[in-house]
């Protein structure tokens, strides 16, 4: 539970990552210990901060290209089955982190991660370059942005694993609690800032403009994460003894599925969340369609609701850490809640009530996501970490591409607002499971209380 102080976070970080206690290659180098525990954590520690800002740029590109392209769709590209044509593109952009993740688990086991970061944003920054350059010199086939959006998934499913994986091997361990809160109210804050983004590009500067913008950001990203240095970043006769110790006494490794099958407790969160994921995704593309069906507006309009979202879920990924109760039980709580937030604009179809709602909905989506992940990090044990987060990313995003699909084809057969009313009334079983759910003597020692 993420009320224990920060000092109980030392049982999460490998042993192995640290070898000099005393070695802090990230801190700057001036002022005292207790200035430097003053400053914010992205200011005192370089490395961190050259990450967190790489983090900044790619998830609001891969957010600002998939809200661009998905009312490019619905407002321009496609004349009819406009819900199916962008139902399919969000299914695209999910499906990667679903069918991509024992390749993702061994890559972040295996690999430096921060090479694995660096790449990842270096080929996105490549694909979209392309993507930008087919934009300017013509017609842009449908099927292009579809395997552009695919190819920037992709190389998003290593990179967020990849990050969360890597976050002990930047910061103290009193600091890993406050990296993750960091890192995740970054997803909503670069959520916030893509999506607002993404419809007024496309709008204004069209595909192309949208693609060199995310360009600019990838690449910006890779070359941020090349200049950190991790604390595994050894040479010399460090690196030489790790080699022939690793030789010597080769790390046991373990499924996906045996990750999972020791972690009963954390599976059935799992299956919780992926159960309500199959309606919240959908809000993706319920936004476009509502957006020019019901409420008659344009990019601006999008970008206000996406926004609201966006803000929503900011403000809950600084305030989740000091919901009261149990992750189990606050994070029902939390999805009634939503439900009720994106059920009502089903009812009222007034643009302030629905920026209300969605505002209320994100702030529940950014509180359950920084309580369970700081629970997570407590209860999985360090060494199935680069496997774990890999599965969490694939179990919870397998409902994603079934969510935009579905929501997506039935778009093009009812109103939006019937789409709304489905999405609430699907997270109420959702919730009550989760509510009922009892956790271990493990998980209540490990800070559920």
């Amino acid at each position: 539970m993420t009320t224990t102080p920060p000092t109980a976070e030392t049982p999460t970080r490998p042993t192995t990552t640290t070898p000099d206690a005393t070695e802090k290659p990230t801190a700057p180098e001036t002022g005292t210990a207790a200035g430097r525990r003053r400053a914010p954590l992205v200011l005192r520690n370089r490395a961190f901060g050259a990450v967190w800002l790489g983090q900044v740029l790619t998830q609001a590109a891969v957010r600002m290209f998939q809200v661009g392209v998905a009312w490019w769709i619905v407002a321009y590209a496609v004349e009819e089955a406009r819900g199916l044509a962008s139902g399919l593109f969000m299914a695209a952009c999910t499906l990667p982190a679903v069918a991509l993740a024992p390749v993702v688990a061994a890559a972040v086991a295996r690999c430096a991660h921060r090479a694995v970061l660096r790449s990842a944003a270096a080929l996105a920054g490549c694909a979209s370059g392309a993507l930008a350059l087919s934009a300017y010199g013509g017609g842009l086939p449908l099927a292009a942005v579809y395997a552009s959006g695919l190819a920037l998934a992709a190389c998003q499913a290593f990179f967020d694993p990849c990050l969360t994986t890597s976050v002990p091997e930047s910061v103290d361990d009193a600091d890993v609690e406050t990296a993750t809160g960091f890192e995740l109210s970054t997803q909503s804050l670069a959520g916030l800032g893509g999506a607002l983004l993404g419809a007024l590009t496309v709008d204004r500067a069209g595909v192309a403009g949208l693609a060199a913008g995310c360009a600019a950001a990838y690449l910006g990203a890779a070359l941020l994460v090349a200049s950190a240095r991790f604390r595994t970043d050894r040479t010399g006769a460090e690196a030489e003894a790790d080699a022939q110790g690793a030789a010597a006494d080769p790390p046991r490794r373990r499924t996906l599925r045996g990750i999972l099958g020791d972690l009963p407790y954390v599976r059935r969160i799992l299956v919780c969340f992926t159960a309500a994921n199959l309606f919240t995704a959908a809000v993706f593309v319920v936004i476009p369609l509502y957006t020019r069906s019901v409420l008659a507006g344009g990019g601006g309009t999008v970008a206000l609701l996406e926004a609201a979202l966006g803000t929503g879920t900011l403000v809950g990924a600084f305030t989740g850490t000091r919901l009261p109760g149990r992750p189990t039980v606050a994070g029902a709580y939390a999805l009634g809640l939503m439900a009720l937030a994106l059920a009502l604009p089903g009812l009222f179809a007034h643009r302030l009530v629905i920026m209300g709602c969605l505002a209320v909905a994100g702030w529940c989506a950014g509180a359950v996501s920084v309580r369970f992940v700081a629970l997570f990090q407590r209860l999985v044990p360090p060494a199935d970490k680069p496997g774990f987060f890999a599965v969490m990313q694939a179990v919870l995003g397998a409902s994603l591409p079934v969510a935009s699909l579905a929501f997506g084809l039935a778009g093009d057969f009812l109103s939006p607002r019937v789409l709304c009313l489905v999405q609430g009334a699907g997270l109420v079983p959702a919730a009550f499971a989760l509510a009922l759910l009892k956790a271990p003597a493990a998980a209540s020692a490990g800070g559920e209380r």
